[in-house]
C-alpha cells in the first residue's frame, strides 16, 4: 500500500490537467510508503501517448531526494484518453521493480482516476492507495 496526503494527490492530478493533452510525468517522494511530496518532470516527448523524463530534471530530483533523506517511492504518468492500466510501453519502460508505478487517467476530466501497480518483468501487481 501506498499512502499519499490529499494535497500531494491533488498536485499531481492538476499537473496531469495542467500538461493536458500531453502526458504528464513525474516522481512520489516519501518514506515507508508515505509521500511526502510529488515532483512534476518535463515530459520531453510533448506526447498524448508517451513520455520520456528530462534526464537533466531526474538528476536534480535524485540529489534533492538524497538530500531530503526520502527515495524515490514511485514513478507518475497520465493516461490522457485511457484507462488507468499499465500499457505495454509501460511495462517494457519499468526499470525499477521496487518502486510504485503510479498512473491517472484523464479520460474523464471530471473524475480523474489514480492506480498504483508494481510492475516487474511481465509481472503487474495492483497496489492500494490510500489518499489521506
Amino acid at each position: 500500500m501506498i499512502q499519499i496526503p490529499k494535497a500531494t494527490h491533488d498536485e499531481m492530478v492538476a499537473h496531469a490537467k495542467g500538461v493536458y493533452p500531453q502526458e504528464a510525468c513525474g516522481f512520489l517522494v516519501g518514506k515507508d510508503g508515505l509521500a511526502k511530496y510529488f515532483l512534476p518532470i518535463e515530459n520531453m516527448d510533448h506526447s498524448t501517448v508517451t513520455y520520456t523524463m528530462d534526464p537533466r530534471q531526474q538528476l536534480k530530483a535524485f540529489k534533492r531526494i538524497s538530500g531530503d533523506g526520502l527515495e524515490l517511492l514511485g514513478i507518475f504518468h497520465s493516461h490522457v484518453a485511457s484507462a488507468a492500466d499499465p500499457s505495454q510501453t509501460d511495462r517494457q519502460m519499468a526499470f525499477y521493480p521496487e518502486v510504485s508505478y503510479l498512473i491517472v487517467s484523464l479520460a474523464d476530466m471530471n473524475r480523474p482516476d489514480l492506480k498504483s501497480f508494481r510492475i516487474a518483468g511481465d509481472h503487474v501487481t495492483a497496489e492500494e492507495i490510500r489518499v489521506i
